[in-house]
């Protein structure tokens, strides 16, 4: 991959090179594949989930005998959607580039009504698919028959996986362990952010896929491991990431690695000695950018739900946040008003809970709540 000329990647993932540490997690990731056994990827937003399985699939890259398909779902409202999107993905990945592979593929899934191109740099085909309502429960079963008989080892990672239980369909969940489960060529990773939807779906004995898959958690990467990787690329323009310095911006966000990126990355970008002082003003400026979001969403939401919430962004954290105490400190309301108004910033993924307490889920968004 091409050097960047910023190594504080934001979004997507460009190489090994850019990305720091997840050594144990990523083995624990393979380990599980390649014994068959399915794979859930449970972690908050921000914590680098995404960037953790191009990793995984990077490190396997040159086995010519696998093949990796990576999805995200998130954008899907329903079982349709899931179809066409998870069928474009898998569609000709387990194939030569060939006329008449792509003509096998074409005649399989003539329901699907599927419209081909080549990847110009993989020489592989390039599906994109129409599903009807109608067709959406025998277009998935095809979906599945191909990877079957394929016979070809494949990886395949869905993120956002927790969606499928939103969609207005019944059984959904059933449906799709049914074939999930006859896959002995097929191995999959379940990633999602919403940790309590993945713990349902997956632990639950109620539920389709309760103890189908080995649970891997991703939390904060360790604070001398991340400085180490972001002081070595400050080194090699001369420059020093002071220590120190480093360390309060650990702790002011919590560790978690996207926030952390963003201020690295612009800190990265100017050419100038990295203080504490410095450090305020870049996380100043990214705060004042996204005052009218922040101050936009506030209109949304009663007030006395923006109350609590400044509330949490004042503590940082929250062990006990029906504790007479913090309800005091605050002014808030009875502890079953305070109780009513979490789970609905729960819901909304406005705040979130740690294994310590309560936070203001959007680290940014915490520091800026402090300053109202």
């Amino acid at each position: 991959m091409n050097t960047l000329e910023n190594p504080f990647v934001v979004s997507g993932y460009f190489g090994k090179e850019y990305f720091c540490d997840r050594e144990v997690e990523s083995a624990m990731i393979l380990d599980a594949l390649r014994n068959q056994r399915n794979v859930v990827l449970s972690a908050p937003r921000k914590m680098g989930k995404t960037g953790l399985i191009h990793q995984v699939f990077e490190m396997v890259k040159n086995d010519k005998n696998l093949t990796t398909i990576y999805l995200d779902i998130f954008s899907t409202q329903c079982l349709a959607d899931f179809v066409r999107l998870f069928a474009s993905a898998v569609l000709g990945k387990l194939d030569t580039g060939s006329q008449k592979a792509i003509s096998q593929i074409g005649k399989f899934f003539s329901g699907l009504k599927p419209t081909f191109g080549i990847d110009t740099l993989t020489g592989l085909p390039q599906v994109s698919v129409t599903v009807t309502e109608e067709q959406k429960e025998s277009s998935l079963k095809d979906v599945f028959e191909y990877l079957k008989q394929s016979q070809k080892e494949c990886y395949i990672a869905i993120d956002e996986f927790q969606q499928i239980a939103t969609y207005p369909e019944k059984g959904v969940e059933a449906l799709l362990r049914s074939y999930i489960q006859f896959l002995p060529n097929v191995h999959f990773i379940f990633a999602g952010s919403k940790q309590h939807l993945l713990q349902e779906m997956f632990c639950s004995a109620k539920r389709p896929f309760y103890q189908s898959a080995q649970i891997v958690s991703i939390l904060q990467i360790n604070n001398e491991i991340y400085y180490k990787f972001a002081q070595s690329f400050f080194e090699k323009r001369n420059r020093t990431l002071p220590k120190e310095v480093f360390m309060d911006l650990y702790e002011k966000f919590d560790g978690y690695t996207w926030y952390l990126q963003i201020v690295l990355n612009r800190l990265y970008s100017v050419n100038e000695n990295i203080t504490k002082e410095k450090v305020g003003l870049v996380i100043s400026q990214i705060i004042m950018e996204y005052t009218y979001f922040y101050q936009q969403m506030l209109t949304t939401i009663p007030a006395y739900y923006s109350h609590l919430l400044r509330a949490i962004a004042e503590e940082n954290c929250v062990a006990e946040i029906t504790s007479g105490n913090f309800i005091t400190k605050y002014r808030l309301k009875a502890a079953s008003s305070v109780r009513s108004a979490l789970d609905k910033l729960l819901i909304h993924e406005l705040v979130y809970k740690t294994d310590n307490g309560y936070i203001v889920y959007d680290r940014f968004m915490n520091e800026w709540l402090k300053t109202r």
